[in-house]
């Protein structure tokens, strides 16, 4: 089986002997929806002695460095006992809080390294197609300096970690009373993290992830695919490539896309740039050059206020500036185009200030043109940069 996700008592403090209790009725149990527990019950009295010293507490995080979000986050759970909050609600956000904090524990030193997120079926066969894939497109993101993220368990999860190899990977793994053992490349590695909850797991493998890689696979498959384009199209994550791949002559992929195109574009769902998105494509070689074509010249974005700030490795020249500022005018609410170094809004990520800056008011609706105009900026050759700047 995997190993614990974390080695710290999960209820105490580092260092010190965890205190026995009585398990409570149901204290194993999946908060899998709301409980009709009683609520917790603390008096008036009992809330108000608790008060001064969380207050003491909250004060003395302030003189630590990013202790006052710390202390917010004190006082947030300091209120859910003023709330009534049941025993099942609570232990819902206490476990949730601590898988977070130890994802982000182990993805902390891997920052500044571009990673992978790779999804697909756990019943894909070794000597199927779509593992063979897999594992190649896993093998050539990891020559290139990639990190690879899988689910850490067989199918495609299996290939992306046997074509990677363990020390450029990671694996979020789900306990599930059916699932299916930690695949050998993984097994014991200190990047392979276990969740209990689908949502904190989900989350890490996106906010951890620079491009999303999806083989055939089932719900679970469409269920990522589908959520992740959803947070780009909306702007809730920041623009990424989104691949999809087909083993060769295959037709998983471009069978959903009739969907797509039929149900949701026919119907108006979707705008026509949505399909920007993402690229379907059956060749390893097309999919790991997107992935890092994406990356060529555009680097990230930052939002201040009504401007979207597009950080680049290359600064385009004068007129290629006009011509973008034409070109993309229908995603720009007001102003113009304009290049510029680092922001004081940016003086908390001084490792990016080499970068140059294109920043407008994005519209923050248009994200399928958003990614044509990304697409547009990686074009833009290193012969075109106006050496005069």
């Amino acid at each position: 089986m995997a190993r614990s996700s974390d080695s710290e008592s999960p209820n105490t403090p580092p260092g010190r002997a965890p205190a026995r209790r009585a398990v409570r009725a149901g204290e194993d149990m999946e908060q899998a929806s709301e409980s009709m527990t009683a609520p917790t019950a603390v008096t008036r009295s009992d809330y108000s002695q608790l008060l001064p010293m969380a207050q003491q507490l909250i004060d003395e995080l302030r003189n630590v460095d990013d202790g006052d979000l710390v202390g917010d986050m004190i006082a947030t759970c300091l209120k859910l006992l003023r709330d009534g909050t049941n025993r099942g609600d609570l232990k819902l956000l206490d476990k949730s809080l601590k898988e977070l904090r130890y994802a982000l524990k182990v993805f902390a030193p891997y920052r500044e390294v571009r990673k992978v997120s790779i999804f697909g079926s756990a019943r894909t066969t070794e000597t199927h197609e779509d593992y063979r894939q897999a594992a190649e497109y896993a093998r050539q993101m990891a020559q290139a300096g990639w990190m690879v993220i899988t689910g850490a368990g067989g199918g495609i999860m299996a290939a992306g970690h046997a074509g990677a190899r363990a020390q450029p990977s990671f694996g979020l793994a789900i306990r599930l009373p059916f699932e299916q053992k930690t695949n050998p490349y993984i097994a014991n590695d200190p990047k392979l993290i276990n969740f209990k909850y689908f949502f904190t797991r989900k989350l890490m493998f996106v906010r951890s992830s620079h491009a999303i890689t999806l083989f055939p696979g089932g719900f679970g498959t469409m269920d990522e695919g589908f959520e992740v384009l959803t947070l780009i199209q909306t702007g809730k994550c920041p623009p990424m490539p989104v691949i999809m791949v087909d083993s060769p002559g295959g037709q998983y992929w471009s069978a959903w896309q009739d969907y797509v195109e039929k149900q949701l574009l026919g119907r108006g769902l979707i705008s026509p740039d949505d399909r920007r998105l993402y690229m379907i494509t059956d060749s390893v070689e097309q999919a790991v050059r997107e992935t890092r074509h994406f990356y060529s010249n555009f680097h990230s974005v930052r939002y201040y206020r009504d401007d979207l700030i597009i950080r680049l490795h290359r600064r385009p020249t004068d007129r290629q500036l006009e011509e973008l500022a034409e070109k993309y005018a229908d995603i720009n609410t007001h102003g113009r185009f304009k290049l510029s170094g680092p922001l004081r809004v940016e003086r908390d990520e001084p490792a990016l200030n080499h970068l140059h800056r294109l920043i407008f008011a994005f519209n923050r609706r248009d994200h399928g043109r958003l990614r044509m105009l990304i697409d547009d900026l990686n074009d833009l050759g290193e012969q075109t940069v106006d050496r005069r700047q």
